[in-house]
């Protein structure tokens, strides 16, 4: 395997080796973590009624994923608390070893993405950005946060993000692509307004539905192998919602990162988008480009879980269709199924396509030069 950087030894300096930004890591939530910074009366109301979630597998994925809470085994820290809640594990397992320079956390527990009533729901996301500002982004500048809000009370979303984006410590808008409603509809227009007005990208990263419904169209899958595809399939019908109902037209500058959805079938859905178009453009006249003009125009792909082919050169083929400036690394710790940036790769890069894709393109992405 092709390895993007050297591995560290015990006195190397991080300064002295190619840095890299990391696009998805998730802080994980110790008991009551965010509890401190609910009101009186959402404590409360946690406390006698807990989360009003309209699912079975409440915050939870089929086995084995969330066996230990799907979480590396060798992630629990020495105080007992979930993997993924020690700041200092993540220090020394992931940022400091791989020379991270920038880390986008992207927190989803307890973040009102699935609670139902929306009230809570809007305590919630606000307790947990302040939870992450304070207990990550103030400990470490490498850290950056995303705002987390529940794209199904367009208000309080707005709201939130409006508190937050001249905050240096968030970098990015957190939406879960399993709405209610497919994301492109018009109710949600007033969050891409919002982050257009404010520059910060919108990261979409599946996370469970706040309805209730299942993960596919066909119904709950039984293994655990078609719930982890349901992440790409989830993320295509966004996309497709996204660029049909014309978001990009009335909002050319929103930029859109895809982030642990895999990254091969961009391609694909481009052309049978734009195929389809070609018959039937009468039908949206909003767009004025081919669909997948957009696809390359106003999204991103984080790699994480890259897909291997047998063939890695249709790996490449598949970069060159997307863009090479494009495509952001992203690790998924604390994940079992993390990606080691030593190891992401089973393809040769060139140092120019290594800089981009583990540092450049994110740092445009994200506005971080």
């Amino acid at each position: 395997m092709n390895a993007p950087f050297d591995a560290p030894s015990a006195d190397s300096s991080a300064r002295q080796r190619l840095m890299l930004v990391d696009c998805d890591i998730h802080p994980i939530q110790k008991p009551g973590a965010v509890a401190q910074y609910l009101s009186k009366q959402w404590r409360d109301h946690m406390m006698s009624f807990g989360g009003h979630v309209r699912q079975g597998l409440q915050q939870r994925i089929a086995w084995p994923r969330m066996m230990a809470s799907g979480q590396r085994a060798d992630a629990y820290p020495p105080d007992g608390g979930p993997p993924g809640s020690s700041y200092e594990m993540l220090r020394d397992q992931h940022l400091d070893p791989h020379g991270v320079e920038h880390g986008m956390l992207i927190a989803l527990s307890k973040g009102g993405m699935e609670e139902r009533n929306q009230d809570f729901a809007a305590a919630l996301m606000h307790a947990c950005n302040q939870w992450q500002k304070e207990h990550w982004v103030d400990r470490d500048p490498r850290l950056h946060a995303g705002i987390v809000v529940n794209a199904d009370d367009v208000d309080a979303a707005v709201d939130e993000i409006k508190l937050r984006a001249k905050d240096p410590a968030f970098k990015q808008i957190i939406l879960s692509p399993r709405t209610n409603e497919p994301l492109g509809r018009r109710r949600f227009w007033p969050i891409f307004a919002i982050a257009q007005e404010t520059g910060l990208p919108l990261g979409l990263h599946p996370a469970a539905h706040p309805g209730g419904a299942p993960s596919t169209g066909a119904g709950w899958p039984t293994y655990y192998m078609q719930e982890h595809f349901t992440f790409s399939t989830a993320s295509e019908a966004v996309a497709t919602s996204l660029v049909m109902e014309g978001v990009f037209e009335e909002f050319p500058k929103v930029r859109i990162a895809m982030i642990e959805s895999g990254l091969s079938w961009a391609s694909i859905l481009g052309w049978r988008m734009d195929r389809i178009w070609e018959r039937m453009r009468a039908e949206t006249p909003r767009l004025k480009h081919p669909p997948s003009h957009y696809l390359r125009q106003n999204f991103w792909f984080a790699t994480q879980p890259i897909e291997e082919p047998e063939n890695p050169q249709d790996l490449i083929d598949v970069f060159d269709w997307l863009g090479w400036d494009k495509i952001v690394y992203s690790s998924d710790y604390p994940h079992w199924d993390y990606d080691d940036p030593r190891f992401v790769f089973r393809i040769r890069l060139d140092d120019s396509k290594k800089r981009a894709l583990f540092r450049t393109n994110a740092m445009t992405l994200y506005n971080l030069e």
